[in-house]
């Protein structure tokens, strides 16, 4: 169907020209003369007005319904008030009707009703609003990289190693569910792949692989965790963006982490202007100074031994208890970046049991060279290390952790050929565009939200 995108036709303000528009009837006002449909195809955050001259044209009720589709042919003009277009109607045509129990009415409809709709949440104010930056921010990752010099990898999703090493992984089969086995060895070796197999937790070990190759990739896909976790910040199926990069120590993989945050911040505010301003007012206030703050702010750097003892002497009535070589909480997290710095964080050097085997070990022989960058208002949203490089220490700690030395054989591999520095970082892309919207719910980021005793 030939038509105009809404989007073109409130930027170019085209006055006079004649166009045909298609979208759907978010509200309609009616008066003895005249009646006003606000009309969104999706292509932009503000909607188009349609005015209807009720004496010359005679339309289908329908037309009018909030939620029906509807292709409008007629002619641009300078709107009534202010500086933008309408569009006065010379035909309307029905495109598919809505019935009255279309939940999407003006009346205010709470998220968490929404989440039981997502198939039709997209159609409200804040969902257009969240999907367009997700869009803008998915695109400024990519830019960031390709003008730096990154090739971009795509990582396998079904792996057979656990990248984390935490048991958290969703397991594949082909079998049937009662199919007969004497030993899980025996399960596993009459599977599909003739082991046992799972959806990859991250493409961080692979893309060792290519850094190691390439001096400098990035990954930017789906991963999995079959963590029982109901919380507003976890998910189960979410997107990873993972860059490696060679001949790199933690203060260079830090210093990329920044830059990195930064430019998908300004490309949100410089590309998203009316969406920020919706959250800026109906989501959280002082949003605009919050992100304008983090562009103009030099990160924080913090050792792990010190943010315990910042923690110890605070005079807060935490939840958790506080002690060197347990993890941080998230009320830990925002204590550090709300009360004690003021912006974002990087939190270095944390014990090495807390954190994962590939992880290289500092001198003391407690730590690792190892960070997570805390952002006020949503905690940990990067977590960095530098890359343990050393064959007979990364053996070492696969065995600390009784896991099996032969499901890592690639990438013990790369320690005995010309093994080199190198680091990389996991940032959960969904978590950014929590942080960049200030909606406070994972599930509200994503389209559709997958967690534990839910695939909706």
């Amino acid at each position: 169907m030939k038509h105009t995108d809404i989007a073109k036709v409130l930027q170019d303000k085209a006055v006079g020209q004649s166009v045909t528009v298609c979208g759907w009837v978010r509200t309609y006002r009616d008066s003895a003369q005249v009646g006003f449909i606000e009309l969104s195809d999706g292509t932009s955050f503000a909607k188009l007005q349609v005015v209807l001259d009720k004496n010359a044209l005679k339309i289908d009720p329908e037309c009018t319904k909030n939620g029906a589709s509807v292709a409008v042919r007629g002619k641009i003009v300078k709107a009534y008030r202010g500086d933008g277009v309408e569009l006065n109607a010379e035909a309307v045509d029905l495109l598919g009707k809505c019935p009255p129990e279309y939940p999407i009415q003006k009346k205010r409809i709470t998220l968490e009703t929404l989440r039981t709709i997502p198939h039709l949440r997209l159609r409200t104010n804040t969902f257009n609003a969240v999907f367009k930056v997700r869009s803008v921010a998915a695109q400024a990752v990519h830019r960031y990289f390709h003008e730096r010099g990154y090739y971009y990898i795509n990582t396998p999703i079904i792996t057979a190693s656990d990248c984390e090493g935490a048991g958290e992984m969703f397991r594949i089969t082909t079998q049937s569910w009662n199919a007969k086995a004497g030993s899980e060895e025996e399960y596993d070796k009459n599977d599909f792949f003739g082991e046992k197999a799972g959806l990859s937790v991250s493409g961080q070990l692979e893309g060792e692989v290519a850094a190691t190759a390439f001096s400098k990739i990035y990954t930017f896909g789906p991963s999995f965790r079959a963590e029982k976790s109901n919380t507003t910040r976890h998910l189960s199926e979410f997107w990873h963006i993972e860059p490696e990069v060679a001949f790199a120590e933690l203060p260079d993989i830090i210093e990329i982490a920044e830059e990195m945050i930064k430019y998908l911040i300004r490309a949100v505010l410089e590309e998203c202007p009316d969406e920020i301003t919706f959250f800026d007012s109906f989501v959280e206030k002082g949003l605009k100074d919050k992100l304008n703050h983090v562009l103009n702010s030099q990160f924080a750097v913090c050792d792990y031994t010190e943010a315990i003892k910042i923690l110890k002497e605070a005079k807060e009535d935490f939840r958790y208890p506080v002690e060197w070589g347990a993890d941080i909480q998230t009320e830990h997290e925002k204590y550090l970046t709300e009360k004690v710095y003021k912006k974002p964080v990087f939190v270095t050097n944390y014990p090495k049991e807390i954190k994962s085997f590939y992880m290289k070990q500092n001198p003391d022989g407690k730590t690792v060279a190892a960070t997570d960058l805390l952002v006020p208002g949503i905690g940990e949203i990067i977590g960095c290390s530098e890359r343990e490089a050393d064959y007979d220490k990364l053996v070492a700690a696969i065995r600390e952790r009784g896991m099996n030395l032969d499901s890592y054989k690639q990438y013990l591999d790369l320690r005995l050929f010309g093994s080199v520095p190198h680091s990389g970082f996991g940032l959960g892309f969904e978590r950014f565009v929590m942080y960049v919207t200030g909606m406070e719910n994972i599930r509200d980021v994503t389209l559709f939200p997958r967690w534990v005793d839910n695939i909706m």
